[in-house]
């Protein structure tokens, strides 16, 4: 390639890259929201989010748009072409995270009404603030191309996966203790269970991120704690 045309495709990488941060920072800021909604069930804020999920999705059609015809027009290879499908997949793991915080604000509005002890909110923070940790450093990863921070986040994985499983058998003692409990723990058992998906996510991305580096596919299975009291797939609710 000439000058100009390799000058034009590093351009064009490091736009869709500059997009990949924009989705991840609203995918970020979304949860966060959705949390502060879900702590003080505030169901104005919770349908603000919703309203708001159309820029994450609209976001991660222009970084696939982007991408397609990169690769239509400059034809990369090894590095370059991983890359760019990187950009895609991890813009799309961006945008389900978007649609698990708007799964969580739908959450906060159908809890309007009911009997809420709101000491039974913490752990689910605690569990929201460990799934975002993950997001925010396998972000930086991305950004700074390092694979070892990457790797470190999908070995922490099982922290996430153990902290749902703990928080899955309480709010089931809560509900059996006092049934007035068992409206507001199911749906914070939602709630979780779209944060732990968060989770999920953020290892994807981790994967993602060691094989646009390397080149190389994890093969390994992620580690994982006992899971034999949480089931592995509540029903979610509508996207």
């Amino acid at each position: 390639m000439t000058d100009h045309t390799v000058s034009a495709f590093d351009d064009e990488l490091r736009e869709i890259g500059r997009s990949v941060a924009e989705i991840g920072g609203l995918a970020e800021q979304m949860v966060e929201r959705a949390m502060s909604a879900l702590v003080r069930l505030d169901a104005e804020l919770a349908q603000r989010i919703i309203a708001d999920d159309y820029k994450v999705d609209r976001l991660q059609h222009e970084i696939e748009e982007k991408a397609i015809l990169l690769i239509a027009r400059r034809q990369p290879m090894a590095r370059d072409l991983r890359e760019v499908v990187a950009a895609i997949r991890i813009a799309a793991d961006l945008e389900r995270v978007g649609d698990l915080a708007k799964n969580i604000a739908k959450r906060v509005i159908a809890l309007q009404g009911q009997f809420q002890p709101q000491s039974l909110v913490h752990g689910v923070e605690h569990l929201a603030e460990l799934s975002l940790e993950q997001l925010k450093h396998v972000l930086d990863a991305y950004a700074g191309r390092d694979t070892d921070a990457a790797m470190a986040v999908w070995r922490r994985d099982e922290e996430v996966d153990a902290l749902y499983t703990s928080l899955f058998r309480e709010l089931l003692t809560y509900m059996m203790e006092d049934p007035r409990n068992i409206g507001f723990c199911t749906h914070l058992l939602f709630c979780a269970k779209n944060i732990e998906r968060i989770g999920d996510h953020a290892t994807n991305i981790a994967e993602t991120v060691h094989y646009q580096i390397t080149g190389v596919m994890l093969t390994d299975e992620r580690p994982k704690r006992d899971r034999t009291v949480a089931p592995a797939d509540l029903p979610q609710t509508d996207d």
